[in-house]
């Protein structure tokens, strides 16, 4: 696997007690400054990939790495180095934005941040400024997404895991999303994001890795998609037209 790669897997499996292979020797790598999609439908492994990579769950086998250091052996030392933001924000509902950015900083460790550099991340992340002191309670998903992203942002760490960060958000609200993903890459971030949404992954994403049934079918860049029906080549797979 890549030295210079901030994500790692190698050789990553996960078999469940009952005897169900989520994940069947699993490797690919994400570098700075590259958006890696993991694409695939439900049960394909993208979630217990990041799970292993979060250290919610260990892996059978393989190694999941960040920024170097094995999930598996050392969680707390590789937690520092990744921020994670899920299809469904788990925000407090009676702080508001800034408060909540406040909160997960120090959480982080960070307590020397002021309200300027609360302010600096929600404007980063496209969120109004009249809502920067409002209740999350009120807020809409776009608008709870955006402010999961600020706390990414002000953790300043190098990798960045969302789990189908555009699930359920309108248009508008899934476009700005990726406005702020393509400005964070440009910073030297290693973004990997998991995603059903073949349109999505082909508007953003530097790497596509196609998922089924726990295995990894396809890793393709973006040049060599540039010619390709993104569709099609993700059912030519999973149907296994085409040997993976």
């Amino acid at each position: 696997m890549e030295q210079h790669a901030t994500i790692s897997a190698e050789g990553l499996t996960k078999i469940y007690e009952d005897g169900v292979c989520a994940l069947d020797h699993v490797s690919f790598a994400v570098k700075p400054g590259e958006i890696f999609c993991l694409l695939g439908g439900n049960g394909a492994g993208k979630t217990t990939a990041i799970n292993i990579f979060l250290g919610f769950i260990p892996p059978s086998q393989g190694v999941a790495k960040i920024h170097n250091v094995d999930i598996h052996r050392d969680p707390l030392e590789a937690k520092k180095y990744v921020s994670y933001l899920s299809d469904v924000v788990m925000l407090y509902p009676n702080f508001t934005a800034r408060q909540n950015l406040d909160f997960f900083a120090r959480l982080g460790g960070k307590h020397a941040l002021t309200r300027d550099d609360y302010y600096t991340a929600l404007r980063r992340v496209g969120l109004q400024e009249k809502a920067f002191e409002q209740k999350l309670k009120g807020f809409s998903k776009g608008m709870r997404q955006k402010v999961g992203l600020a706390i990414a942002i002000i953790k300043e760490s190098p990798a960045i895991i969302l789990d189908e960060p555009t699930s359920g958000l309108d248009p508008k609200a899934a476009n700005e999303f990726q406005t702020t993903l393509l400005g964070l890459r440009a910073q030297g971030k290693a973004i990997l994001m998991s995603t059903h949404d073949i349109f999505r992954a082909k508007e953003i994403a530097d790497t596509v890795g196609i998922m089924n049934e726990g295995k990894m079918l396809a890793i393709k860049s973006r040049k060599e998609l540039e010619h390709e029906d993104l569709e099609q080549l993700y059912l030519n797979y999973i149907h296994g037209k085409v040997a993976a």
